[in-house]
């Protein structure tokens, strides 16, 4: 049976539509060191660029792989900036008591909303676990190295504490469309997580962002979703087609690395300094990747989407 939404995830999800959550990344030295100066002023910055939101600990902040007290310490930190703060809880590591266990220091840290990886087993079990403990309105996340059958997502969305669900699938098109649309279905908010499905993701009925590219590139996510809102469709597919290039270089193979690449841009846009630019927990990148990502990211902004794929097929060419 369907139960209706709880007023405090209706409160989130109605606060978050039309906004652009940037998950962040904790910047961390080459041996994981991390500086929580460094961290708060990176915050700031990201809210000053135009993020509406702050998602740490998620993903991009490998969250999963931090100790608690320095997960305590960057949540407090993060409250600092002004903006709501969202909690990524769990982990494939982490099994549902530690859900549980990152969902209640949030709540007592004063976040707004948790994001809750995806966990083997009962999934459903694990949101009702997460709500009961902490009272937090929950964004639920359907993620490309363990996507959540359509059912389970049903399940998941008709629970009284999601606000809404992220989507990040990656290349599944089809299966993106099917999650915004249960999502919408069910009254609660279709958050995109689609860094190379951006702009599509907001066609297909997606009404608020959480992506990891925005651990950097501010501007340049936050310029697609103003382009969507307003009536300009050429300024949108040009916002586009840069997001899509600088995504393109970004997150790609190895996937992991995407990390590294977002903590380079963040250094080279001067939101962190050079010797937090690192991600210890990835993969390690080839030679001249660095140089490719700045690359792609200097894209002159007033270039054409027809200028942009006329030099991507002379590349390919090449």
């Amino acid at each position: 049976m369907s139960m209706p939404i709880d007023a405090r995830a209706a409160g989130l999800r109605d606060g978050l539509r039309g906004s652009l959550a940037a998950a962040a990344l904790t910047p961390m030295t080459p041996a994981g060191e991390v500086d929580l100066d460094v961290a708060e002023e990176y915050f700031l910055r990201l809210v000053a660029s135009g993020a509406g939101v702050l998602a740490v600990l998620a993903h991009t902040g490998r969250g999963p792989f931090l100790p608690a007290d320095v997960r305590a310490r960057l949540i407090g930190r993060a409250r600092r900036a002004g903006v709501p703060v969202i909690v990524g809880v769990g982990g494939p590591e982490s099994g549902q008591d530690g859900a549980v266990a990152d969902a209640r220091m949030a709540a007592e840290l004063g976040a707004d909303g948790v994001l809750v990886f995806p966990e083997p087993g009962d999934r459903v079990a694990l949101h009702e676990a997460v709500w009961s403990a902490a009272g937090l309105p929950m964004i639920a996340f359907d993620l490309y190295t363990n996507p959540c059958p359509p059912d389970t997502l049903r399940r998941i969305l008709d629970l009284p504490g999601v606000a809404g669900l992220k989507t990040a699938l990656l290349s599944d098109a089809m299966g993106c469309q099917e999650t915004i649309a249960l999502t919408r279905e069910a009254g609660r908010l279709a958050i995109t997580g689609e860094d190379r499905m951006f702009g599509p993701s907001l066609l297909w009925g997606a009404r608020a962002a959480l992506v990891g590219v925005a651990a950097a590139s501010v501007e340049t996510t936050a310029a697609v979703l103003r382009a969507y809102e307003g009536e300009d469709l050429r300024g949108f597919e040009k916002a586009s087609a840069r997001l899509d290039r600088l995504a393109a270089a970004t997150f790609t193979a190895p996937m992991e690395g995407y990390v590294q690449r977002m903590a380079w841009l963040a250094a080279a846009e001067g939101l962190i300094p050079e010797s937090h630019a690192h991600d210890p927990y990835g993969p390690g990148l080839p030679d001249g990747e660095r140089a490719r990502v700045l690359a792609a990211a200097a894209w002159p902004s007033d270039r054409d989407a027809d200028q942009v794929a006329s030099l991507e097929r002379v590349e390919r060419l090449a």
